[in-house]
Order: structure tokens, then C-alpha cells, then sequence
């Protein structure tokens, strides 16, 4: 996979390296460096896309791109050795497959998994990069036991457009994960809290699209894309304040809410008299239906009986009291998710302000990839 993988153990970390992350609204940079008591965030950068560069996790036009990665990185004169970046998680098959317990040697595994991709990919092998990561054993229902895999699968177009921004911008591609697996290595600490038994669900409200993983025993075990993002949710709110259209969402993080956290209360008192708010929380509860329906196709088919937790992370999950929210509407515990705070990291408000932090945690997951 022109030497790039997907996990190569998700939890991994390589040295003197950056986190990038591109998305439809911004591109951010993230390098830590790892002190005594933690981590320390030595560069943090993060620029405006233009529209129309990337869209829905396909980037349209490459030399835009090229263009503005090679000018962050020449303008803040950083010399990285090491780069990772994330491709969006609707671009990737992600899986858990059980193999016979005696392919063991790395080498068999592979010739495996290449053998056995096309039954879990919904386009043509060929046309697909495979990487897989081995979990540990299981003993299956008929007794027997076998190896786990977590098994990862893109297109080989994606994965080459990729490539191919960071080679025009003169860099070179270590590693390129699934943005959800970077979102996790920085809720590592929280996942230890629960139990096999337990289901825990984030939803991370991107530009464009809400990004939904199901996590059991802190491996991923099932993936969605939801096409409402904090774009969609800013849309609803200006349209229905009669402002123009704008693809700046920082309007959305000083909004709050109107949720009565008491027992006397009901969905219809939600939004009260504000055209704005009830029409953001219109689409907010489209949004919670549709992780709903997520959580209930993967609960039809597993043996997991409790959803314990929902974490809201991403830019869209900055809005004030959209915890309450979604724990009204899904009858779910749900936090909403600071990844610099869970990272135990300091950062000041000028560094970053603190209606922002939700929103890093794909290229902080990538930055503690290469710290």
C-alpha cells in the first residue's frame, strides 16, 4: 500500500512527526512533544479551505491543496520527518473478522486477508488497499477458537489522491489512518472506564457529515456516515434568521440550547419562541434519529445489551447543552467531548479558544500518532 498503512497497531507512535488533517473548511497541524506529566503541543496551525478544494471527503481539486499544505508548512518553517494524515471514515470499510487460530505468522494473515477482502468490499478487489490489525481470540459459537482481525479497506484512488497532495507539496506520507481511529487515541483514558459488556458510541460532528463509530471494549467494531454536519445545522439557523449563507460555522459555537434539564419537561417546549434555534434543533433531531437508528441496527445484531455512553466530539459539538439534548431525545448518557482536556494538555485560550477544542480531535489523535 506504497508504504502507508491504515493502523499498523492504532495505538502506536512514530517520532518528529506532524499530524495534518484535512477537511472541506480547514486544514490543521498538530505537533506534541512528550514531557514528563503528559504531552506539549508544539505547533498548532490552522488555515481556511476555500470551497470547492474538498467536498463530502473527496478532494476535487489536488493542486489547491498541494498548494495550501506546501504554504503552512513553508510559512511556519516546519521540518517534519514524519507525516500522518486521516482519510474521512465514509471512505473506508472498516470490519472485525474472525480467522482459523493456527494463521498466526504476519506473512499467512496477509495472504489471508487479500484472499478473503472481496467477500467484505462493495467494490472490486483490485481497486482496493487492505490493511488489518490482529485484536486477539475468540472461541465462536461452535466452540471453535479463532483469531480476530480488525480489517481496514479503501479505495486505491483515494488513498493515491492523497498521496499525491502531500508528494505536490513535497512531502512524504508516512501513515494514513481512518479518521475515527485518530478521534480515539485521544479517548483512550474514558474508553478503560467500561466494561466488554458496554457500548460506547461517538458521534463526531464534522463540516459536512456526522462520522458515527460504535466502540466495544475500545476496538471498532461498527461505522456510519450521517450527511448532516455542522454546515447543515448553521444553514437551517441562517436561513431561518433571513442571514446570508456562510461557511464559517464559528456562529454555531456561541449558540445555546433552550433545554429544560428538568422532569417536567417535554420535546415540545424545545426551541422556544426563536425561529434561529428551531430550526437548528430541527435538524439536531434529525441527526440524533439517524445515530438512533445506527445504534439499533448494531445492538439487532450483537450480543452487547447496554449503550453506556454517547461522546459528542467534532466542530458541530461545541453548540451549549447539546449533551441534554441528545440525552432527552435517546434516553443515552451523553457528554460532550473535550479532547484537550481529556489529553490533559495545556493550552491557553489564545492558543486555541475553548469553543474550538472539540472540534481537534482527529488531528490531535494524528499528533500523538507521530509524537
Amino acid at each position: 500500500m506504497a508504504n502507508l498503512n491504515f493502523l499498523k497497531n492504532i495505538f502506536s507512535k512514530a517520532k518528529n512527526g506532524i499530524g495534518i488533517e484535512l477537511s472541506p473548511d480547514r486544514i490543521n497541524v498538530m505537533q506534541l512533544s512528550k514531557q514528563r506529566q503528559g504531552y506539549k503541543i508544539l505547533h498548532f496551525i490552522s488555515e481556511e479551505v476555500p470551497e470547492g478544494v474538498m467536498q463530502e471527503g473527496q478532494i476535487l481539486d489536488l493542486p489547491s491543496m498541494s498548494e495550501l499544505i506546501e504554504s503552512i508548512i513553508s510559512e511556519h518553517k516546519l521540518k517534519p520527518k514524519h507525516i500522518a494524515t486521516a482519510i474521512p471514515s465514509r471512505e473506508a470499510i472498516v470490519r472485525l473478522i474472525p480467522v482459523p487460530v493456527e494463521l498466526d505468522d504476519e506473512s499467512e494473515l496477509r495472504d489471508y486477508v487479500n484472499q478473503e477482502a472481496g467477500l467484505y468490499l462493495p467494490f472490486p478487489r483490485e481497486e482496493a488497499d487492505v490493511d488489518f490489525q490482529k485484536l486477539g481470540s475468540f472461541v465462536d459459537e461452535d466452540g471453535a477458537e479463532k483469531n480476530q482481525l480488525l480489517f481496514v479497506a479503501t479505495r486505491k484512488d483515494v488513498v493515491d489522491s492523497y498521496i499525491s497532495v502531500f508528494q505536490e507539496a513535497g512531502l512524504s506520507l508516512d501513515v494514513m489512518e481512518v479518521s475515527s481511529f485518530a478521534v480515539l487515541r485521544c479517548l483512550q483514558d474514558q474508553l478503560q472506564q467500561f466494561t466488554s459488556s458496554e457500548v460506547v458510541v461517538t458521534a463526531d460532528l464534522q463540516f459536512d457529515s456526522t462520522e458515527i463509530s460504535v466502540i466495544v471494549d475500545g476496538v471498532p467494531q461498527f461505522s456510519r456516515t450521517i450527511g448532516i454536519g455542522s454546515f447543515q445545522i448553521q444553514s437551517a439557523l441562517s436561513e431561518a434568521m433571513n442571514l446570508p449563507p456562510s461557511r464559517n460555522t464559528e456562529l454555531l459555537q456561541g449558540m445555546t440550547l433552550p433545554v429544560n434539564t428538568g422532569d417536567s419537561m417535554t420535546m415540545g417546549t424545545m426551541g422556544g419562541n426563536n425561529p434561529g434555534t428551531s430550526a437548528m434543533m430541527k435538524v439536531l433531531g434529525e441527526l440524533a434519529d439517524e445515530v438512533r437508528r445506527s445504534i439499533d441496527f448494531y445492538m439487532n445484531q450483537s450480543d452487547v445489551m447496554e449503550v453506556a455512553q454517547l461522546f459528542l466530539v467534532g466542530p458541530g459539538s461545541a453548540v451549549g447543552q447539546l449533551d441534554e439534548f441528545f440525552m432527552q431525545r435517546l434516553s443515552i448518557p451523553t457528554s460532550q467531548l473535550d479532547p484537550v482536556a481529556a489529553l490533559g494538555l495545556e493550552m491557553s485560550e489564545e492558543d486555541v479558544p475553548l469553543v474550538q477544542r472539540p472540534g481537534l480531535g482527529v488531528v490531535l489523535g494524528l499528533g500523538l500518532r507521530e509524537v
